[in-house]
């Protein structure tokens, strides 16, 4: 939460120039272009990479399908990428719920498997990456409206705990203990502790003031409020 709320009131790059397009690089598995119109590099594997790096809006929404289709071990940092597509696409309520989607299946990873586990090195990187640089980006739009922003962080959870990511159950990466399953439900239970925690905090009219407050003297509104 604090992770967040920080990134929305980090200082503005340029002011009050709206961001309309997440130009950062997670690589191997993200390079932007120069410009929202243009293809990036995406090497997330398999048909995924092909269609994310699409400038057509209907592959990238396609991919969400997909995934909803077949959600099994689709990895976070290929979620991470489909959000930072659909954000500079125009899509940006459904890319705040696939950034948080891919932050909350990464976190019950994290939490099933031993912390050291040299398979997972890259992609901790990558993660940590993503929520530095995509994170105020996503959370900047996100808290225009805080109340829209709740649902989609309650959804993107629900999803999570409803198709649970299946990598937890790979033999060859080593759990916590025997019982993933449990490890798992104390993940999810774990995440919807923190959610709730937030949504508190928020629910406070002085925080809730004090986000407004970092906002508007940040001119991150100016920023990531913009319509088409």
């Amino acid at each position: 939460m604090a992770l967040a709320l920080c990134a929305v009131t980090a200082p503005p790059a340029f002011a009050a120039e709206p961001v309309k397009h997440a130009a950062i690089y997670v690589e191997p598995f993200y390079v932007a272009a120069r410009t929202r119109e243009e293809a990036p590099k995406v090497g997330v594997g398999g048909a995924y990479s092909g269609l994310l790096a699409s400038t057509n809006l209907e592959n990238i929404l396609a991919v969400a399908d997909m995934i909803r289709s077949k959600p099994a071990l689709t990895t976070p940092m290929t979620m991470m990428v489909l959000a930072i597509r659909l954000y500079d696409m125009g899509k940006r309520d459904e890319a705040v719920f696939w950034f948080y989607a891919a932050k909350d299946r990464y976190f019950t990873l994290r939490e099933v498997i031993v912390p050291d586990a040299p398979q997972l090195a890259q992609s901790a990187d990558a993660m940590n990456s993503f929520n530095v640089l995509l994170g105020p980006i996503i959370n900047g739009y996100a808290f225009c409206d805080v109340a829209r922003q709740q649902v989609q962080r309650a959804k993107a959870l629900d999803w999570v705990e409803a198709h649970p990511y299946q990598a937890v159950f790979l033999e060859q990466l080593a759990a916590r203990q025997a019982d993933r399953k449990a490890l798992l439900a104390a993940a999810i239970a774990k995440a919807r502790e923190n959610a709730e925690k937030e949504r508190a905090h928020l629910a406070d009219p002085a925080n809730l003031q004090a986000l407004k407050d970092g906002r508007s003297k940040n001119e991150t509104d100016s920023k990531y409020c913009w319509t088409e």
